[in-house]
C-alpha cells in the first residue's frame, strides 16, 4: 500500500514516484499533493487518500465497504454515510466537479465510486530518502473514530492541552476586547470577524481537534465580549477555509467581514505555543498579534494567573456569571472531549446514520464526564431533531430529549447551547411556543453569536406567522453562518411560509451548492418549485432529496402530494400505498400519508390522518400553522380546531 503522509513532501528510498494526470490538474502521490495548472489544491487528508484511491483504481467500482476497509480499517468505528459522502464531497469540489454531471467521479447509486476521467501516469525511478519515515506506515485514524490514538511518552497532556485552550481561548478574547476599545474607528456601530481554523503545526492529526477547540472557544469568547459592537461569523462557515489557497481578502469578502483571526498550535513535550493575529481585511495588515508559551506542566497555576488576568480586562464588558460559564464550556477530560467535537461533527447531517453515530459520540462522552453539560446538550439536540428528520416516533425521541435538556441545563445554565436546546424541545415537542421564544432570546442573550438559536428563533416566528421578525431573525442567521446550508436550508422554509417562493427557492440553491448532498435542501427546492409551477424542476428536486435522506418518508410524501397536484392521481396513490406498506414495517408519521391524501382532494382521509398524527404527537403538525400546502383546508372548522388543541400560539394572519 503507498505511503500516506500528512502535510509534508516524503520520498521514500525504493518506492516509485507516480504523478498522474488528468483535465488540468496532477496528482502527485509521493509528494502527497493535488496540483491544478501547476498550482497546489489543498485537500485534508482522508479527502486526499480516498482520491489516490480512485484514481489508482481508475474505471473500477470501488465500494462503500472497501473504501471504509482501505481507508479507516474494518476495527474501527465509521458513519459511512457521512465519511465518506464528506470526503467524496471535498474532491468534487478541489475538482469542480458536478455530481450530476461528473467529469471526475461518478457515484453508482448504493454501490460506491468510480473514478471516469482519462489518466495519464508517470513513473519515476526511486529517490533517496529526505527525511526518516517509520518501516511501515498506515493512514492515521479518521476524523470520525471513537478513540483518540494513545498519547505517547513524548507527548503533552491532551487533558492539560484541553485545560489550556480553554482558558487561551479567553485570554485572546480578553486581548481583543483591549484592543477594540483602542481601535480609531471606535465609534462604528458593528464590527464583524471571523475565526479561521487554527493551523496545526505539529504534523500530528491527533492533534487537529485541539485546533479546532481553540477555534470554537474563541469564537464562543468573542461572541460574548461585547455583544452590541462584535459579531462573530459561525464555526461551520468557516470551516470550510481549512487548508484553503483563498488569499485573505478573497475569504474576507466571501464572509463579509471587516476582520479575520488566523493562528497556529504547535506543542513539543511539555511546551505548548499559541500563535494568534488578528487581520483587517481590506488592506491585509496585522493590526493584532499574540504568542502564547507556557509549560503545561504548571497548567493550573497559569489557569489561576490568566483567569485573573482576564477577570481584570474584561470586568467592564463581560458579567461576572459569563466568565464563570466560558471557563467552564469545556470538559479537562481528553476522551469526552474529543468525542463531543466528532458528534458535533457529524450531527448537521441529520439522516438517521449520522443521528445514530452522534449519539453514540455524546453517550460515550458522557460517560466519560457526567457533568459534561455542552454534551448533554448536543445528546438533547440529535433526540429531539430525530422526529423530523429520521422518522422517529416523539414518544419514544422526547423523554430522552426532554431528560438530556433538563440536565444541560441544570449543569450549565449560562452556556448558551443549554438555553438553545432547552427552547428547541419546547418548540418542536412540547408545543410551548412562548416558553420556546424565551429560551431561544436568553442563549441569544448570552451569547449573540450562537447561529442556531437566531434559525430557530426565526422558523418559530414563522410557525407563529410573524413574518417580519422571521425575515429579520433569518438575515442575522446568514449574517452569523453564511457558509451554513442548514441556515440557508431554513432561510428558505420561512420565505416559503411567508408565500416569497422565488425567495425560497433562491435560498434551497445556496444550500445545495454549499452542499450537494444536503437532502433538506433539496426539499426546500421541490415545494418552492411546486408552487411556481415547475413541476419538473420539483419532482428531480425531491427525487434527489429521497436519494440523499436516508430513507425518510417525508420526501416520498412530498413527491406524492406534487403528482397529486399537478394531476398525475394514479401515481400519487402508487406512493401512498408505498408509505402504507412501510407503515407496516416501521413508523410512518401520519402526517406524511395525510399530505399525499391533502394533494389528491381526500377530505376525509386528511382529517382521519391528522387526528392519528395528533395522537402520536407527530412533530410535523407545527406546519399546519402557516405552511400553503394546507391552504385548501383551513376554511374547515375541524381544522381550526386541530391547531387550537395543539395549542399553537398563532401570533398573525394567513395571506390570501
Amino acid at each position: 500500500m503507498a505511503l500516506l503522509c500528512v502535510g509534508r513532501s516524503v520520498s521514500v528510498a525504493g518506492a516509485l514516484s507516480r504523478t498522474y494526470r488528468f483535465g488540468a490538474f496532477e496528482l502527485d502521490v509521493a509528494a502527497y499533493q493535488l496540483r491544478r495548472n501547476g498550482a497546489p489544491v489543498r485537500l485534508e487528508r482522508l479527502p486526499m487518500d480516498l482520491l489516490i484511491l480512485l484514481v489508482e483504481r481508475r474505471g473500477r467500482l470501488v465500494t462503500r465497504a472497501e473504501i471504509v476497509d482501505l481507508l479507516w480499517g474494518k476495527d474501527v468505528f465509521v458513519d459511512v454515510q457521512t465519511a465518506v459522502h464528506t470526503a467524496v464531497r471535498k474532491i468534487r469540489q478541489a475538482l469542480h466537479d458536478s455530481p450530476d454531471d461528473p467529469a471526475f467521479i461518478e457515484t453508482i447509486p448504493a454501490k460506491g465510486y468510480r473514478f471516469i476521467a482519462e489518466i495519464e501516469a508517470r513513473v519515476e525511478a526511486p529517490v533517496e530518502v529526505d527525511e526518516a519515515v517509520p518501516e511501515t506506515a498506515t493512514p492515521p485514524p479518521a476524523a470520525t473514530a471513537p478513540e483518540p490514538p494513545a498519547v505517547g511518552p513524548h507527548k503533552p497532556s491532551l487533558r492539560r492541552l484541553r485545560v489550556a485552550l480553554g482558558v487561551l481561548g479567553l485570554a485572546a478574547a480578553a486581548a481583543f476586547a483591549g484592543w477594540l476599545s483602542t481601535r480609531d474607528d471606535r465609534g462604528a456601530s458593528d464590527v464583524r470577524l471571523a475565526v479561521l481554523p487554527f493551523e496545526n503545526l505539529t504534523n500530528d492529526p491527533d492533534r487537529e481537534y485541539v485546533a479546532d477547540g481553540l477555534a470554537e472557544e474563541i469564537i464562543a469568547a468573542l461572541g460574548q465580549i461585547s455583544p452590541e459592537r462584535v459579531r462573530v461569523v459561525g464555526r461551520t462557515s468557516t470551516l470550510s477555509y481549512r487548508g484553503t489557497t483563498k488569499s485573505l481578502a478573497q475569504i474576507g469578502r466571501e464572509l463579509g467581514v471587516a476582520y479575520l483571526v488566523e493562528g497556529s498550535i504547535r506543542a513539543e513535550r511539555d511546551q505548548l505555543r499559541i500563535t494568534a493575529k488578528l487581520i483587517r481585511v481590506g488592506d491585509e495588515e496585522q493590526v493584532w498579534s499574540e504568542s502564547y508559551d507556557h509549560q503545561l506542566s504548571s497548567i493550573l497555576a497559569l489557569q489561576r494567573e490568566l483567569s485573573s488576568a482576564i477577570a481584570g480586562q474584561v470586568a467592564l464588558r463581560l458579567a461576572p456569571e459569563r466568565l464563570s460559564a466560558l471557563a467552564n464550556r469545556q470538559t479537562p477530560d481528553r476522551e469526552a472531549y474529543d468525542l463531543y467535537l466528532r458528534g458535533l461533527s457529524i450531527s448537521g447531517r441529520r439522516t438517521p446514520a449520522s443521528n445514530q453515530a452522534a449519539l453514540d459520540y455524546y453517550h460515550r462522552a458522557i460517560g466519560r464526564d457526567p457533568r459534561y453539560a455542552l454534551a448533554w446538550a448536543g445528546l438533547a439536540d440529535v433526540y429531539a431533531a430525530m422526529p423530523i428528520n429520521a422518522d422517529v416516533p416523539a414518544l419514544t425521541a422526547g423523554p430522552q430529549a426532554r431528560a438530556a435538556a433538563n440536565q444541560a441545563l441544570k449543569l450549565e445554565p449560562e452556556i448558551a447551547e443549554t438555553q438553545f436546546v432547552r427552547g428547541y424541545v419546547s418548540w418542536l415537542l412540547d408545543w410551548d411556543w412562548p416558553a420556546a421564544e424565551a429560551s431561544f432570546r436568553r442563549a441569544i442573550a448570552i451569547n449573540p453569536g450562537i447561529g442556531r438559536a437566531h434559525v430557530s428563533l426565526g422558523h418559530l416566528y414563522s410557525q407563529m406567522q410573524r413574518h417580519d421578525a422571521a425575515r429579520a431573525a433569518m438575515r442575522r442567521a446568514v449574517e452569523l453562518d453564511p457558509l451554513n446550508p442548514m441556515t440557508h436550508a431554513i432561510s428558505a422554509q420561512v420565505a416559503f411560509q411567508g408565500r416569497d417562493y422565488p425567495a425560497a427557492v433562491e435560498h434551497a440553491t445556496r444550500a445545495v451548492t454549499l452542499d450537494p448532498e444536503f437532502w433538506i435542501g433539496y426539499m426546500q427546492q421541490a415545494q418552492a418549485y411546486e408552487q411556481l409551477g415547475s413541476t419538473d424542476r420539483a419532482l428531480d428536486a425531491v427525487m434527489k432529496s429521497a436519494r440523499y435522506s436516508g430513507g425518510n418518508t417525508k420526501t416520498h410524501a412530498l413527491r406524492g402530494y406534487i403528482l397529486a397536484r399537478t394531476g398525475r392521481s394514479e401515481e400519487a396513490r402508487d406512493v401512498l400505498r408505498a408509505l402504507e406498506a412501510t407503515a407496516r414495517e416501521r413508523f410512518v408519521p401520519p402526517y406524511a400519508l395525510a399530505l399525499v391524501h391533502a394533494g389528491l382532494g381526500d377530505r376525509e382521509a386528511v382529517f382521519e390522518g391528522l387526528g392519528k398524527a395528533y395522537d402520536v404527537r407527530d412533530v410535523h403538525l407545527v406546519f399546519l400553522t402557516v405552511d400553503p400546502k394546507w391552504d385548501a383546508y383551513r376554511s374547515d372548522g375541524r381544522f381550526a380546531a386541530l391547531i387550537a388543541r395543539c395549542g399553537f400560539h398563532v401570533e398573525g394572519s394567513i395571506r390570501p
